[in-house]
């Protein structure tokens, strides 16, 4: 279904505002009981070295210079006020004592090397907590590696939006890392929030927008994504040779372009995935391979796919996906196969499809006669992608309606489900740290 009229643009427009208006509401952390005061004229590196200094560190207003390098456990606590600045070289803070807290200040700058990882703040020790920061100017934000149970909750981390997203850093970057808690983060203008090789870690309540990926995952199991808002971005959630991913109840919204889709997965299997927005995305679900091993399953229940391009594209085999109880409103194409496989491989029950052309005597909210999709420019586009071209023009629709009148000419079936529902709700709206929309 074509996008249009008054009505749709209404709606469509109330979704985004919903989307874009939300903000990550984190409390700012309390100030500790007891600490040693440190004025911005005092050196702050020396301080941090030294264990006659004392453990609690609480930073006066101005500027504080870096680098910081933490070999033993402290904790550092500053205001909105008291800001850590980059020498211009290295990463700001270098965490590499196990159980250091970070929280509250800002950090400024970071040095520019993508060999050396600069980042604000760079962790290589176990128990770490980072909250409540404010990063801006950092080549990458907060990166973590080869570390156990981190904390990242509640920072704003700013990138370089005048950069092309190539050359920006990573808002959030973990390597070799498991147990993490990333949550009631706020990432702008930045390139990814990237998870390699890192499983057993939830994410949750993080706000993601104007970059490459939201998350992606790259040899990552066990993780899960939940309440989180992932708007303008050119991909929502991917996840790359990973297993048993849980992705429930996240918003993913205007991802434009020809690479855009809102949850994408290559040869991933045992992925849940239910009850998320997927809101005006050129693709909503991009299935390549996945899974992989005949023994896996995808799941995907629950879900609202609206006013988007394609509803899912199956890159390779369809088989072991399945779709039920999702919703298909206002998109243009529900179903797209491109190469070789069926989507009818995958198993499809349930489901409510807004350009069902059923009835439901019986009032069981169910179906009478299976919901039965066929789509000739979808079917001819596959074998010949030039012809996505002329899609929305007067030649298209007429080749669309030929299709469906004349048997000569007919599409072949994309996708057959024998108990389309009537009418489903929508999920529950997503909520950040309270607010709902």
């Amino acid at each position: 279904m074509t996008v249009g009229g008054n009505r749709t643009a209404a709606v469509w427009a109330a979704a985004l505002l919903c989307a874009a208006s939300a903000t990550v509401a984190a409390s700012a952390p309390s100030r500790p009981l007891a600490c040693r005061e440190v004025a911005a004229a005092e050196t702050l590196r020396e301080l941090v070295l030294d264990p006659e200094a004392g453990r609690v560190f609480c930073l006066g207003p101005g500027v504080h210079e870096g680098p910081l390098r933490l070999e033993r456990r402290l904790t550092i606590w500053g205001d909105e006020s008291a800001v850590v600045q980059s020498s211009g070289t290295e990463s700001t803070i270098s965490v590499v004592a196990d159980g250091v807290v970070l929280e509250g200040f800002r950090i400024d700058g970071s040095g520019g090397r993508f060999d050396l990882l600069d980042a604000a703040v760079r962790v290589r020790a176990d128990d770490v907590r980072v909250e409540g920061l404010e990063i801006r100017n950092a080549l990458f934000g907060i990166l973590v590696e080869r570390s156990r149970r981190p904390v990242l909750r509640g920072n704003r981390i700013v990138g370089r939006p005048e950069k092309a997203l190539g050359l920006r850093g990573d808002g959030i970057r973990l390597w070799e890392v498991g147990d993490a808690l990333v949550e009631d983060n706020r990432i702008e203008d930045s390139r990814d929030l990237v998870v390699w090789y890192s499983d057993d870690s939830t994410f949750s309540r993080n706000q993601v927008s104007n970059g490459r990926y939201g998350t992606h995952f790259m040899y990552s199991h066990g993780n899960h994504v939940e309440g989180n808002r992932y708007v303008g971005n050119v991909v929502g959630i991917f996840a790359m040779y990973s297993r048993g991913l849980a992705i429930r109840g996240n918003l993913i919204a205007k991802s434009h372009g020809a690479a855009g889709m809102g949850i994408g997965a290559k040869e991933s299997g045992d992925l849940q995935v239910e009850d998320n927005w997927l809101v005006g995305n050129t693709i909503a679900i991009y299935l390549d391979n996945s899974p992989l091993q005949p023994d896996e399953t995808n799941r995907f229940t629950g879900n609202a796919l609206r006013f988007g391009e394609v509803g899912v594209v199956f890159h390779g085999p369809a088989a072991g996906n399945i779709l039920r109880a999702n919703r298909f409103v206002d998109q243009h194409v529900n179903v797209r196969v491109e190469g070789r496989g069926s989507a009818q491989d995958a198993e499809w029950r349930g489901n409510d499809y807004d350009d069902y052309a059923g009835y439901d005597l019986n009032g069981d909210g169910v179906g009478d006669i299976p919901y039965v999709l066929r789509h000739l420019e979808s079917d001819l586009a596959s074998r010949a992608p030039a012809i996505r071209y002329f899609r929305g023009t007067a030649a298209m629709t007429l080749v669309e309606w030929i299709g469906h009148v004349v048997p000569l000419f007919r599409a072949t079936t994309l996708l057959e489900d024998p108990a389309p529902a009537m009418r489903l709700p929508d999920p529950p709206a997503v909520s950040v740290d309270g607010d709902e929309s």
